[in-house]
């Protein structure tokens, strides 16, 4: 049972990665997705921590 379960495990995770990794009609993938919008994405979230840091100050006095 445990050989099946690992087995099946590693074939989740490879046809996952796979998935990712496939090129659509544009040559990119959903990973050259991700990397392109992860800046972006950090300075919303240093931008949201920042304005709750402010919003608790407030509040906190």
């Amino acid at each position: 049972m445990g050989l099946f379960k690992t087995a099946l495990i590693g074939a989740a995770v490879y046809g996952a990665i796979k998935y990712m990794t496939k090129k659509d009609m544009n040559g990119r993938s959903m990973v050259d997705n991700l990397r392109e919008k992860a800046p972006e994405w950090i300075e919303k979230a240093k931008n949201m921590k920042d304005e709750l840091k402010v919003e608790l100050e407030k509040q906190r006095w």
